[in-house]
Formats: structure tokens, C-alpha cells, sequence
């Protein structure tokens, strides 16, 4: 996905010249696929340019959202997306970090998108580093918020490469989380995953049985996107 300054999707726009973060296909897939069926009050996690929240926010009309940003540029960014798009009325922006952010009320889905990689090179660039990198954010860190944040009932989308996905899903078992659905992303067939979408609850799931999916962004001629990846973001992508 190329990164220009801005991206059009068919009812927002995300502006994002002050981001590290960039508006990506996975990122897209994770707005676009996670399970926020039923969910009255929302919390996005890392909100860089305010993607997640706009998407989710079109699927969901009724959800409140709040959305919860460590880094002041990216904070004023999302702010801005928001305030452009039809549904600002319904998604607040904070600039906190989440492991000092608090509210009175827990909230029933939890979306994030956070630092992943956990021992690649560094950048340069500061903002960089901390839009990528764990140090800002650590799986512990990100358990501990959500374990105090979340419903008793809640459920919980997050989007992981496959190496640190695996970690983090042997983490979270640990503490106590029940896996729920797990989408496998694919560039074309035989190529190796990149990437993880996994939701998880503190709820047992009955038969023991985990739905697992897979996601391939691209037919085998590598340019054509996939019939199942179109049919997942007809509602956001202009060209679909």
C-alpha cells in the first residue's frame, strides 16, 4: 500500500503526513474483520492517525469509542481525521499512555494495533521507534491494561507478526485469556504468513474449538487482490 500523505477510503479520509504509523493492509484487515458484534462501548488502543476507530465506528454507528494515543502528533492527527469524518460524534481521542489511563466505565471490546517488533534493528528515528518497537508498550504492559479495562464478558482484537502472534497468544494464555478466532494474513497462496489477528476473552469457549481463518490479500499473479479480501473491505476501499 503506497504511503502518501493522506488516504481516501469511501467515507473518511485518513491524513497522515505527522504519523510513523502509516495506514497499511493489515491494519485495514483488523479494522475491517474484528469482532465487535453487540459492543456499546469501544476502546482503540494505540490510535495512531484514528483508523481503527473510524473504521469501526462505520461498522458499528452505535458504539461509543474512545481512543487512546501516547504520542502528540499522532494524538492531533486522529483528532483531525475524526473531526473531518461523519462520525466524530461518536469517537473521543485521549493523549495518554494507556498503562496510566483509567475511566469509570470498563468497556466490552478492546481493539489495538501496538508495538510489535521486539528485537529488530532500531530506526533512526525516534517516532519510529516508538510507533514499532515494544519498549513504549510491552505484552505485559498491554495484558495488565486490558485485564483492568475490559468487561468480565469482553473480547479483545489485536493484530501481531506471526513470530511475536505466537508469543504473545503463549502470554496471554498464561494470564489467564481463552483464544476465541485467529485470522492467518497471507500476501498470495504459497507464501508464508505475515501476519496474525487474534481475539481473545477471559470466557472458556465451550466445545474447546478455536475458528481459525485464513486471508490472502492477493490472487497468485500477486497484483490481483483476492475475491475474499475485496468481499472484507468493499465498504472502505475505493476501488472495490
Amino acid at each position: 500500500m503506497a504511503r502518501n500523505s493522506f488516504f481516501k477510503f469511501k467515507q473518511f479520509t485518513i491524513n497522515q503526513d505527522q504519523c510513523a504509523m502509516k495506514v497499511c493492509t493489515d491494519a485495514c484487515v483488523l479494522g475491517a474483520w474484528a469482532d465487535v458484534e453487540n459492543a456499546e462501548r469501544i476502546l482503540d488502543i494505540g490510535a495512531g492517525t484514528g483508523l481503527l476507530s473510524l473504521m469501526i465506528a462505520q461498522r458499528s454507528a452505535a458504539a461509543r469509542i474512545e481512543a487512546v494515543e501516547l504520542d502528540t502528533d499522532a494524538y492531533a492527527q486522529a483528532q483531525e481525521n475524526i473531526a473531518n469524518s461523519p462520525f466524530k460524534s461518536g469517537i473521543a481521542v485521549l493523549n495518554a499512555a494507556i498503562q496510566e489511563f483509567s475511566s469509570d466505565e470498563r468497556y466490552d471490546c478492546i481493539v489495538t494495533n501496538p508495538p510489535f517488533f521486539q528485537s529488530d534493528l532500531r530506526s533512526p528515528d525516534l517516532k519510529i521507534n516508538q510507533a514499532h518497537h515494544s519498549e513504549s508498550l510491552t505484552f505485559d504492559d498491554l495484558l495488565e491494561s486490558v485485564d483492568r479495562l475490559l468487561t468480565a464478558n469482553g473480547k479483545w482484537n489485536i493484530l501481531l507478526p506471526v513470530d511475536e502472534g505466537i508469543i504473545f497468544q503463549e502470554l496471554a494464555g498464561k494470564a489467564g485469556w481463552f483464544l476465541q478466532r485467529k485470522l492467518t494474513l497471507f500476501h498470495q497462496k504459497d507464501k508464508k504468513p505475515f501476519r496474525l489477528v487474534m481475539v481473545f476473552s477471559k470466557l472458556e469457549l465451550v466445545d474447546n474449538r478455536v475458528v481459525n481463518q485464513d486471508l490472502l490479500i492477493y490472487d497468485e499473479d500477486g497484483r490481483t487482490y483476492h475475491p475474499e479480501f475485496q468481499k472484507l473491505m468493499k465498504d472502505y476501499y475505493l476501488i472495490f
